[in-house]
């Protein structure tokens, strides 16, 4: 059955549900955390100076910007048993992705993720400037996307055959200890080499959509990789199905949605665009495919908020969230940091 245009378009005029209003809402407070955990670093960064006296608490939030040394904690936590206190916020916040995305797919990178969210934005703006939306064809596409595993591989091959010795080395070391403030002076001094970098994968990411998440982001590939476990799928009932083509329309990963019976798809972020966008009732759905139940998008919604504050929560209320590293010790390594690492 084909669908007529000018339904279509009284459609799209309606097409943004609640759950896309919530997902905006949760987007744009995440965002703001971590704008507000920016400025609390540079207030604690400022504070290391010799000549100022007071000393600023560290936001243990930034923490999430360090996702190689969480990683690290986290194969020494299943190998030992314990919990590096350097920087234990961060194995947390990986924990927390991680479960999200068993949970619900790749939906940290469209709910939560400050960078898709950014992304998203940028998408928006280009998208506006150039009337269309640039799909890359297949046979770069593929290619393409095959970098972020090959990022992620890289980064797995010289982990994992660490032993537990070798990762409490690394963990207790001056440049883990100080890893986010060389973060922080990285962009706060960045040359024009690292600029040209960023510029560019800005206005790639203008006129391709995610261009970072879905070429790039070692972290996006790993959430591809856990999200497949996860047992409700986006599902399309054919039979009422009438080929409007909105669901594909809608989808940011340029997944043909209309075009299969479930989503599989390692690049689903789940963010319910095409479920939103369907005219039909249930004909696109959420589905556990082992018990054939349905999910609602509140469901999913409310999933993801209580198993990350859950589990991020838990380990403040146990003790597991603040930093080891002393105050002394901060303004002692932060004098000779332009050293470490080299």
């Amino acid at each position: 059955m084909q669908y007529d245009n000018t339904s279509k378009k009284k459609i799209i005029k309606n097409d943004i549900q609640k759950i896309q209003h919530f997902r905006l809402a949760l987007q744009t407070t995440f965002l703001l955390l971590v704008v507000w955990i920016g400025v609390e670093f540079w207030l604690f960064v400022s504070s290391l100076s010799p000549d100022v006296t007071e000393f600023h608490n560290r936001p243990e939030g930034v923490d999430g910007f360090l996702p190689i040394s969480a990683l690290m904690s986290l194969w020494y936590w299943i190998q030992s048993g314990k919990v590096n206190m350097i920087h234990p916020s961060g194995l947390f916040i990986f924990t927390a992705i991680v479960a999200v995305s068993v949970y619900a797919g790749k939906s940290f990178c469209s709910w939560l993720c400050p960078i898709g969210t950014i992304s998203e934005m940028i998408a928006e703006f280009g998208e506006k400037i150039t009337g269309k939306r640039i799909i890359i064809p297949k046979w770069l596409d593929w290619p393409l996307r095959s970098l972020k595993y090959l990022l992620l591989g890289f980064f797995l091959w010289a982990i994992i055959p660490m032993s537990v010795m070798q990762l409490n080395v690394f963990l207790n070391s001056p440049y883990n200890k100080v890893a986010d403030i060389k973060l922080y002076n990285f962009f706060l001094q960045i040359s024009t080499t690292g600029f040209v970098i960023i510029l560019i994968l800005f206005i790639f990411s203008t006129f391709i959509r995610g261009f970072w998440c879905r070429y790039l982001c070692p972290y996006g590939a790993l959430l591809g990789i856990t999200g497949l476990f996860s047992p409700v799928k986006i599902t399309r009932n054919p039979v009422s199905c009438i080929d409007c083509g909105l669901c594909a329309k809608a989808c940011p990963s340029a997944i043909k949605v209309d075009k299969v019976k479930r989503v599989l798809s390692d690049e689903c972020t789940m963010c319910l665009n095409c479920v939103d966008v369907c005219p039909v009732k249930d004909t696109l759905f959420q589905q556990n495919i082992i018990t054939k139940r349905k999910r609602s998008n509140f469901a999913t919604a409310a999933g993801i908020v209580i198993i990350y504050t859950g589990i991020t929560g838990l380990a403040i209320l146990t003790g597991f969230w603040q930093n080891s590293v002393t105050a002394e010790e901060y303004r002692e390594l932060y004098q000779i940091i332009d050293l470490i690492g080299h």
